[in-house]
């Protein structure tokens, strides 16, 4: 069985692959949608190319979309955004896959107006957030932070198995590297890992 790598940058890897804006790249699944670091002038026929694209079946996500408080976009005109992709989202059945920098409290809200499952790709930060998005239903997705922040793989161990993905980002790595660690961390064997991983996807595809 491959490693299923649920958010990635790498064109011909197994997994979700996140489209970059305005690619005419047609992997055989992706994810797309507005970056915050995305939202210029332009926004709009960058906004409508997104839900162009995301009427295609080869696209299990929208994302990564979200909210981030390092780049130099207004807030509100991020958060408007955010909620329009995730109408987008609730329209179409799609599970989000959310960027989010040093705004974690702000995702709470949106978690009302959402219909579908919202997954935090590279989770990296402390336990109380954690808690506080698992509690409201989120799921985390776990990248090469796993590998060797000690406080993370806490985290990760007290995570929920069916709450939980692991991705490669844009990182230069092998995703069999994340599962093995993973597994570890879990007391679980890999093809264990990879079983789980594949029984959480087929749950926030079929939003059960």
């Amino acid at each position: 069985m491959d490693f299923f790598d649920f958010h990635h940058h790498h064109l011909g890897q197994f997994g979700i692959y996140n489209l970059d804006l305005f690619s005419d790249d047609n992997p055989e699944i992706f994810s797309v949608g507005l970056h915050p670091k995305d939202i210029t002038n332009d926004f709009e026929s960058a906004l409508d190319w997104a839900k162009s694209r995301a009427q295609e079946p080869n696209c299990l996500a929208i994302g990564e979309c979200g909210l981030d408080a390092l780049v130099e976009v207004d807030s509100a005109l991020q958060e408007e955004l955010f909620t329009q992709q995730i109408l987008l989202a609730n329209k179409l059945q799609k599970p989000i896959i959310i960027h989010c920098v040093r705004r974690h409290q702000d995702l709470l809200k949106f978690q009302k107006i959402a219909k579908i499952p919202l997954i935090v790709h590279g989770f990296n930060k402390k336990e109380s957030i954690a808690t506080n998005l698992l509690n409201a239903g989120f799921y985390l997705s776990f990248g090469k932070s796993l590998l060797e922040n000690l406080s993370l793989q806490s985290v990760f161990k007290e995570c929920p198995n069916h709450r939980f993905f692991l991705e490669t980002d844009a990182a230069e790595i092998n995703i069999s590297e994340i599962y093995d660690k993973a597994s570890s961390i879990k007391a679980m064997s890999t093809s264990e890992m990879q079983q789980l991983i594949k029984q959480n996807l087929n749950l926030i595809l079929n939003n059960e």
